[in-house]
C-alpha cells in the first residue's frame, strides 16, 4: 500500500499514446493530488512536451532508475513494455496500475474495477491490472444486477470503436472515409479489411476454439473481477467505424426473476451508471452522447420473452475514459483513500 500524503509523485508511462493523453487529462480534470508529474514514452518521443495544469512537461525515456521516488505509475505502453518495466517500478517502491493485458490473469495481481471489487486492492503486491475496456463497462452494469438477482449467464455482442486499437486506427478510419468519399481506393494498414463504412467481426487474434482473444478476455476477466466462476458468458466482439465509445448488447439470464423496472431502479442507484432509457422518445445511449463522459450509459432495458428470467439491454461508455484512463485513475484514488 502507498503511504498517506497530501500530494503524490505520479508517472504516466506511454504518455504520448491515446490512452496516455487521456490519463494526463483525467488526472487534471479530477484534481488528483499530484505533487509532480513525470511522463515516459519510447525513445522516439523523448524531449516532446505535454501540458498538465498549464505547465509543459518533457517526455522522458525509461531506464532502471526512472521510478525512484515515484509513488504511483499509470502504465499504458503495451504488454511487452509492461512485462519488463512494471516489476522494475514495483521493486522501486512504486505502485503500478497497468492498462495492458500483461498482468490481468496473473493470480498474484488484482484486476480492479473500483465500483465492483475495490476490496481486492488489499492484496496487491505492487502491480494492479486495469481490465480490458469492453469488460470494464460491462461489469459495472452486471455487478448490481448480480447482487440483486444472481446472474447465471450472459451473452454479449460488442460494437467497439477504432480508438480501442489506438491512434493509427483512428487515422486510418479518417483517411479511408476521405478517400472513399473522393472516389479513391481505401488502403488497409491497421485492420485486415476496410473499416470505413464497414463492420469487422474480428478483434485481436483468433484462437483455436474459434473465438478471438478479445472475446475470451471478456469471459475470463469478468469471472475474476466478479469473483464468481459460476457465471457463464459468451462474447462476440465487433469493430465498427466509430472513433470513440464502445457499445454492447447484453442478454442476461438471472436465477431470480427481475423485471425491467426493477433493473432500472437497481442501476439508477449504482455508482458510475446513468440509466438513459425512454425509447418512446428515442432516448437510449449512443456513442456521440457518451464520448468524453465518465459514466456507463444503459438503455433499451427490456424482458427477454424467450426465457423465464431474462433481461436485454444496451450499454455505451467511452473506452478511452471509463474503459482505460478513468478506471486507472479511480484505482489510484482508491489506493489513496485506503492508504494508512
Amino acid at each position: 500500500m502507498i503511504k498517506k500524503k497530501a500530494k503524490y509523485i505520479v508517472a504516466v508511462v506511454g504518455a504520448t499514446g491515446a490512452v496516455g493523453n487521456e490519463m494526463i487529462a483525467t488526472l487534471e480534470q479530477r484534481n488528483f493530488p499530484v505533487e509532480k508529474l513525470r511522463l515516459f514514452a519510447s525513445e522516439r518521443s523523448e524531449g516532446k512536451k505535454l501540458e498538465f495544469h498549464g505547465n509543459e512537461i518533457p517526455v522522458e525515456s525509461l531506464n532502471e532508475s526512472s521510478f525512484k521516488g515515484i509513488d504511483i505509475a499509470l502504465f499504458s505502453a503495451g504488454a511487452e513494455r509492461s512485462k519488463i518495466w512494471a516489476p522494475i517500478a514495483a521493486k522501486s517502491g512504486c505502485v503500478v496500475v497497468d492498462n495492458s493485458s500483461q498482468w490481468r490473469m496473473d493470480p498474484e495481481v488484482p484486476l480492479i474495477v473500483p465500483e465492483v471489487n475495490s476490496h481486492d486492492l488489499k492484496w496487491h503486491k505492487g502491480i494492479i491490472a486495469n481490465p480490458n475496456c469492453s469488460t470494464i463497462q460491462m461489469v459495472v452494469v452486471l455487478k448490481p444486477i448480480h447482487d440483486a438477482a444472481k446472474i447465471k449467464r450472459v451473452v454479449v455482442t460488442t460494437f467497439q470503436s477504432v480508438s480501442g486499437t489506438g491512434k493509427k486506427a483512428m487515422d486510418e478510419l479518417l483517411q479511408q472515409t476521405a478517400d472513399i468519399l473522393n472516389s479513391k481506393e481505401a488502403k488497409c494498414n491497421v485492420y485486415p479489411h476496410q473499416i470505413a463504412f464497414n463492420v469487422l467481426p474480428h478483434i485481436d487474434k483468433f484462437l483455436e476454439n474459434g473465438y478471438t482473444k478479445e472475446e475470451m478476455k471478456m469471459v475470463n476477466e469478468t469471472r475474476k473481477i466478479m469473483g464468481d466462476n459460476s457465471i457463464r458468458l459468451t462474447a462476440t466482439t465487433v469493430r465498427v467505424p466509430v472513433f470513440r465509445c464502445h457499445s454492447e448488447s447484453l442478454n442476461i439470464e438471472t436465477e431470480k426473476k427481475i423485471t425491467p423496472n426493477e433493473v432500472r431502479a437497481v442501476l439508477s442507484k449504482a455508482p458510475g451508471i446513468v440509466v438513459f432509457d425512454a425509447p418512446e422518445k428515442n432516448v437510449y445511449p449512443i456513442p456521440v452522447d457518451a464520448a468524453g463522459k465518465d459514466e456507463t450509459y444503459v438503455g433499451r432495458i427490456r424482458a427477454d420473452e424467450s426465457i423465464e428470467n431474462g433481461i436485454n439491454m444496451w450499454i455505451v461508455a467511452d473506452n478511452l475514459r471509463k474503459g482505460a484512463a478513468l478506471n486507472a485513475v479511480q484505482i489510484a484514488e482508491k489506493l489513496i483513500e485506503m492508504a494508512g
